[in-house]
């Protein structure tokens, strides 16, 4: 029997906020810093743009790094990571797992596979990840849970 934790109104959103943002700040000071120290050199116009790219396609690598999130509604869930996206309904969910040493969560699905929910990740937040990996697996247990209608019969 599983402890009972709360459920939140739906929809709820899970994502590394303490990552997502170092992982931005960190993108901008880089693009600011290079873009400025192509700026001070003496240097062709080429070379400067070249500079600011590249300032430029580190931070867009940071900010795909910083996407990451799980998104939980009525109808299923959204899991976005690096580079991909993907809609689960509540029933292709079998299990939510955090293990002690995991970097992220994993979801085992209804055909077999795991997809790993880079959007809880105990990095930095662990004690925080741990209670949005409790919130998504009672939420998955409460939406996959038979239904409490009678089906009617048919004629």
């Amino acid at each position: 029997m599983s402890d009972p934790t709360p459920l939140p109104g739906l929809p709820v959103t899970f994502r590394p906020g303490h990552t997502r943002a170092i992982l931005l700040t960190a993108g901008v000071v880089i693009f600011v810093v290079i873009s400025g120290i192509a700026l001070l050199l003496d240097i062709g116009p080429g070379s400067r743009l070249t500079f600011v790219v590249t300032g430029a396609l580190i931070f867009w690598v940071l900010a795909q790094l910083s996407r990451v999130k799980v998104v939980a509604d009525d109808s299923g869930v959204t899991v976005v990571n690096i580079a991909s996206k993907r809609r689960l309904a509540w029933a292709e969910i079998l299990r939510v797992n955090l293990r002690p040493g995991d970097p992220w969560v994993f979801l085992d699905l209804s055909d077999g596979t795991s997809l790993p929910a880079l959007g809880i990740q105990p990095g930095i937040a662990k004690q925080r990840a741990i209670a949005d990996a409790k919130t998504l697996r009672a939420l998955a247990e409460a939406h996959s849970a038979p239904s409490a209608l009678p089906h009617e019969p048919r004629s």
